[in-house]
């Protein structure tokens, strides 16, 4: 934490950006972030969804229940991840 206070007060200091670009700047990054892992946390819930019911088909109602709910609330953090993002925008 304190590292990443260093290299944004440096980055401030040669770009000469006000605080509140440094924020926004954190916020934006912070969106593509929260979108981008959801998307690969949710990809990697339906391959290995899809792996195992081909293993063991007769439990395919078991593992889509239990990939629904996982997707359910990774997508539910990364939204709030991105309206808490959005609010420092």
């Amino acid at each position: 934490m304190v590292l990443l206070t260093v290299l944004l007060q440096t980055v401030g200091t040669i770009l000469q950006v006000s605080a509140d670009g440094l924020g926004s700047f954190g916020a934006a990054i912070g969106i593509g972030l929260a979108a981008i892992s959801a998307g690969i946390g949710i990809g990697k819930i339906g391959g290995s969804a899809m792996e195992g019911i081909s293993r063991q088909p007769e439990a395919a109602s078991d593992i889509r229940m239990n990939m629904i709910i996982a997707a359910a609330l990774i997508e539910g953090v990364a939204l709030f991840a991105v309206v808490v993002c959005g609010f420092i925008l």
